[in-house]
């Protein structure tokens, strides 16, 4: 089963630290989570990387399981299959897409994801696993926009429609459904 968040700030939001916490099923302070960073490319992306760390450590994973990583190479499959999660920060999505697509990561984080690995978006995390560019992740059709003042309503959605994110809700997805929840 595919398992992915994405969300417009992380775990600001506990019902979605929550739902991470379901998906993970294993001890915290043994999971171990691939922190992706590739999207802060701006002052203001690069201050907001240490409350994403919190995101995962005031959940109880441990700074020794937290890899993180940069995309400035390709991941053997082996290796990020290591790792329980994959957390993507936010930043420049056109940047995160190309240098994704650079190391093809789409191939990997697919199989990633069907061996039961957690995807978990932040902001152009979770863009980039949209239909909104062309070379992303494409984990969903839908054009998604994050920080919006009004988000699309909570409960599932379909493939057609267009999803608008607060900064206290996340779309979780699985291999049947997509469902907006706060």
């Amino acid at each position: 089963m595919r398992k992915i968040l994405l969300t417009s700030t992380g775990f600001e939001n506990k019902n979605i630290e929550k739902k991470f916490l379901e998906l993970l099923n294993k001890r915290t302070d043994e999971a171990k989570v691939l922190f992706i960073i590739t999207a802060a490319i701006d002052p203001d992306a690069i201050r907001i990387l240490s409350g994403c760390l919190e995101d995962l450590t005031n959940c109880g994973i441990k700074d020794e399981n937290i890899t993180i990583y940069d995309l400035h190479k390709i991941i053997p499959e082996e290796e990020l299959n290591k790792f329980d999660a994959i957390y993507v920060c936010g930043g420049s999505t056109k940047h995160l897409v190309s240098r994704m697509e650079e190391v093809d990561f789409k191939h990997l984080v697919g199989k990633y994801l069907d061996n039961g690995g957690i995807y978990i978006g932040v902001s152009a995390g979770s863009v980039c696993a949209s239909g909104k560019y062309q070379n992303g992740l494409d984990f969903i059709k839908n054009i998604l926009d994050v920080h919006c003042d009004i988000g699309s309503p909570n409960g599932y959605i379909t493939t057609s429609d267009k999803i608008c994110l607060t900064n206290n809700q996340a779309i979780f997805i699985n291999d049947n459904s997509m469902e907006i929840f706060e």
